[in-house]
Order: C-alpha cells, then structure tokens, then sequence
C-alpha cells in the first residue's frame, strides 16, 4: 500500500445509538488493522432515530435509518457508510451500493423479560412488546391470546420501557444485545424456524458511492462469503415481494454441509391472525446471481400460496 493510501483518511458515517457506534467502531478497527488505513467516524441523527411515536410502516420505512448517511456520502463527508443489513432498503438509491457484508453474528430473535423464562410461560393476554409486523404475525401464529403492543427506540430504550414496567417481555435481536454486552438479558431464544429472522438479520453491511473503485477494492477482502450469499438470497425474496417495514415478511438462510437453506413466511399487515405463508427451498449457489435466483423461486413459492392476498395492492 502506497504512503498515499496510508495517509488518506476514511469517514464512516454512522447513527449515534450505542449499537450503531459499536458496529462503526468495530468496522473501524478492522479496516485500521487490515488494510492500515486512518479511519474517523461521522456520527449522524436520522430521521427514523427521530421519529419513535409511530410506526416505522407508517411514516417511510426502513429507508429512514439510512438517507442522511447517504446524504453524507453523496456529498464528500464520508466514504463510507455502516448498517444493520437489516435496516437497509432492499433498492439502494441510484450511485450508490453494498460493497461487502461482514460475517453475521446469531441472527436469532430473543425474549427478554424480568419476569418469564420462556414465551410458553407468558400468562394469557400477556403484554408484549415489539413494532416489527414480522415478528408481531408470527407471535400471534404461535400465542393468538397475546397482547403485542407497539415498542419504539433504541435498544436501551426498549429495555428501559421494560424495566419501567410497560410489557411482561419484549423481542429484540439476538445479535444487538450480544454485541452489547447485554447478553445476560435474554431469557430464552426462538428457534429459526419458529420465528423466523428477517432478511440480513444478524449482518452489517458496508455502503459506499458507487464511483468509489478505489475503497470497494480495498474493502473486498472483508466479505464473508457465506454470509454475502445467504443474504443475497434473503434480501431477493423481500426485493420480489416488495419487502419493506409495511410488509410482515421473513426470510432466512443458514448453511448446512455446503448446501444453502432458505425459509420465508409472509403474513398479512391488514389481517395479523390470519395464517403464514411459509416455504423453504434449499440450493448450492456458488455465485451471487444462483443465490439472488433461489430467493426469487422462494417468493414465486408464496405467491403460489396465495401471497397476492396477504400483499398491499402496490406489491400484489
């Protein structure tokens, strides 16, 4: 590496919450370790930090946690955006792309209650809280007495709403809290199966300008190629089915001896008790196209099961 490249500074532009900056500064570090270079950080407020009196699928979706990043990117601020794959909208903006997704962390759902170990042990009409219409559909699928309230902030928020008194238990991600420190809050993990995550849970990925050839060759390394595929895979089944905060969709694969397992389920936004739509499919892809192609037959799969219904008019 020249003494240019050494010299030059990276920002990252990240979101101010506490995971958010560990998940900046654990990027951070591995780029100053691996490829030497001197990294800043940018922190940022976005408008879906902002916004926690309402619903993400009612005011703009999972774009809200991203556009002022990009904003800081389009502009020379930064060149280089971290994010819970999650989080990031299935369509990225035109100049803009995903150079690498980083090896994901336990991308299961987890209980946390000061109360109950399990949600079986959760009394009937029991108060939980979450505003994800994935897990809210699924939770309903497996507990229809439950009384899922809606649960805004960051994850320290959601935990003090907790410790407050407003819920008997609330779901989070399992990989926010690990990342944390906050581990030794989860009382019981959901099966994958059970509940299954949604698309890129568990991964960061790396968001840069398009035209920046010089920082995604560099940073090429960093891919996890296990992880780059299976979420490929995951994000092409919300990608087809018009995937957003306003769609209550699943989609997770895990590897498995060498072969790629892919589950989704759909239920409806309008109608959370009716039934899941759930698929599995399983493949070998080597490539991103194969695994963008085994999302695309596990979304044909739900629309055989009747998806259409389930789907606001725009995405049937």
């Amino acid at each position: 590496m020249s003494e240019t490249q050494q010299s030059k500074t990276v920002v990252i532009a990240t979101r101010e919450s506490r995971l958010a900056l560990w998940q900046a500064e654990h990027v951070k570090s591995r780029l100053e370790a691996e490829l030497g270079l001197n990294v800043t950080l940018l922190g940022m407020t976005t408008r879906g930090d902002q916004i926690l009196d309402r619903a993400l699928s009612k005011v703009g979706g999972k774009g809200l946690f991203v556009k002022e990043l990009e904003t800081a990117l389009e502009e020379g601020r930064a060149q280089l955006a971290v994010h819970s794959l999650k989080d990031v909208p299935m369509e990225l903006p035109e100049g803009f792309e995903l150079a690498a997704i980083l090896q994901r962390e336990d991308p299961r759902d987890a209980l946390v209650s000061n109360r109950y170990a399990t949600l079986d042990e959760l009394p009937q009409g029991a108060v939980v809280g979450t505003s994800s219409l994935r897990r809210v559909v699924q939770l309903l699928a497996l507990r229809p007495d439950l009384r899922i309230e809606p649960l805004r902030g960051n994850l320290d928020t959601r935990m003090r709403k907790l410790d407050e008194g407003g819920y008997d238990a609330i779901v989070l991600a399992a990989a926010g809290l690990k990342r944390l420190g906050a581990g030794d809050r989860i009382r019981s993990y959901f099966d994958i199966e059970t509940m299954i995550p949604c698309a890129g849970q568990g991964a960061l990925g790396l968001e840069l300008r398009a035209d920046a050839a010089e920082l995604k060759a560099q940073i090429a390394g960093m891919i996890d190629q296990p992880t780059w595929l299976a979420t490929l895979a995951e994000r092409a089944v919300s990608r087809a089915l018009g995937g957003s905060c306003s769609v209550p969709l699943a989609a997770h694969a895990h590897w498995l001896d060498g072969v790629l397992h892919l589950s989704a389920a759909l239920g409806s936004a309008q109608h959370p008790s009716h039934p899941l739509l759930k698929t599995r499919l399983q493949a070998q892809p080597q490539t991103a196209e194969a695994a963008e192609a085994l999302g695309l037959q596990a979304a044909q799969a739900l629309m055989a099961l009747g998806a259409a219904g389930y789907l606001p008019p725009a995405q049937a």
